[in-house]
């Protein structure tokens, strides 16, 4: 079972018909270059099927979800900043 949502994921992650990121944009240190390269790929896209919004932060949580425990402590910290600017990016209130 494991294999087969391994694989499900992997599909998604590769041939995603949301948008195009910019290869290597999740390995970044800087939050805010993450957002705004999500950002930037969520409202140039026209294949997306929600706001660019959604589909900026749909795209980020699953990168994390994705990675599960796989990800650092300080990874998972600078992908949750990542979300945090998104959010302002898009004149949201960030979480606390």
């Amino acid at each position: 079972m494991a294999k087969s949502k391994k694989k499900w994921s992997q599909d998604v992650t590769e041939h995603s018909d949301a948008m195009d990121l910019k290869e290597g944009v999740f390995k970044s240190d800087d939050p805010k270059k993450i957002a705004r390269s999500v950002k930037h790929s969520a409202e140039e896209s026209d294949r997306r099927k929600s706001s660019p919004f959604r589909a900026a932060m749909s795209m980020l949580t699953f990168y994390i979800n994705r990675a599960g425990d796989q990800l650092t402590k300080k990874r998972r910290g600078t992908l949750e900043k990542a979300k945090d600017e998104l959010r302002k990016d898009f004149g949201r209130q960030p979480k606390d």
